[in-house]
């Protein structure tokens, strides 16, 4: 038995053979000559600079030019949490007292805000919330022109000191106030979110009793207008000093009456 092709599949494979060539040649035809013109036609480049930045000759994608920005990125909160830095923060000391007296002016000595609208109390706060946006002052993750002039000058120790002061103190009590009703919209924000829109619960962090982040503040009993700005600030992404983009995301969710909302329910409220 002859091992000799039989002369009569020699066309088959001739065809079979330009039929693969020509879909290959097609292919390289397409994708890296005629698609990339056609895109870069569309973004207002020229089609050799459209072919060459498809084979990977030239920088960027075929389909538009490489887009360019003078714009800074923001700072980003740098704060990192010890167990030593923890332990110093239980720690009240006659430093953070001392301390205390340049903050009189706007916190009050015992952390209690001489005006809500515009500070937020001290008293009872998280040591570590207080600490972490002194530091964020400090190392311009956040911005106010008081505040970021006043922590300038405070070493570490001072921060850890002043922060351990102010939470030692206990929560203004306020009078009881016949309000209506938060409503059920606002109680469903505070304890179960909206998973719909990417929305968790705010007392999974902010509540009396959460497990949430080690600096996650405390709301209850601040000025309504102090918390509507602060979660304002973080829907625009003027105030950008939150972990992970956690408040920004939440607070661009959020519609005006929401924010309106939680403030008054978070000033009013013993969060549960």
């Amino acid at each position: 038995m002859s091992d000799e092709p039989d002369p009569r599949d020699r066309p088959w494979r001739l065809w079979a053979s330009v039929a693969i060539l020509s879909v290959f040649a097609f292919s390289v035809l397409f994708g890296f000559v005629l698609l990339p013109v056609i895109q870069g036609r569309g973004a207002g480049l020229d089609a050799w600079t459209s072919i060459c930045r498809a084979l990977g000759i030239a920088p960027g994608s075929p389909a538009a030019p490489q887009p360019t920005s003078d714009a800074k990125a923001q700072p980003t909160t740098r704060v990192a949490w010890s167990a030593g830095l923890m332990e110093a923060l239980a720690r009240p000391s006659a430093a953070g007292a001392t301390l205390a007296s340049g903050c009189a002016a706007c916190h009050g000595r015992d952390g209690r805000s001489v005006d809500t609208k515009l500070y937020p109390d001290l008293a009872g706060q998280s040591a570590a919330a207080i600490y972490k946006q002194l530091y964020d002052f400090k190392q311009g993750s956040r911005a106010n022109p008081v505040m970021s002039a006043m922590a300038q000058p405070l070493t570490e120790e001072q921060m850890v000191a002043l922060s351990a002061h102010f939470a030692s103190f206990p929560v203004r009590a306020i009078a009881p106030v016949d309000l209506a009703a938060p409503g059920e919209a606002i109680e469903r924000l505070v304890a179960r979110g909206d998973p719909a829109r990417g929305i968790p619960a705010c007392n999974a962090c902010h509540g009396d009793q959460s497990g949430g982040p080690v600096e996650a503040p405390r709301l209850t009993h601040q000025g309504t207008q102090y918390l509507a700005a602060q979660l304002r600030a973080f829907k625009s992404a003027e105030r950008h000093n939150d972990i992970y983009s956690r408040m920004r995301s939440v607070a661009a969710a959020l519609s005006d009456g929401e924010i309106d909302g939680l403030a008054a329910f978070y000033s009013i409220t013993l969060a549960y």
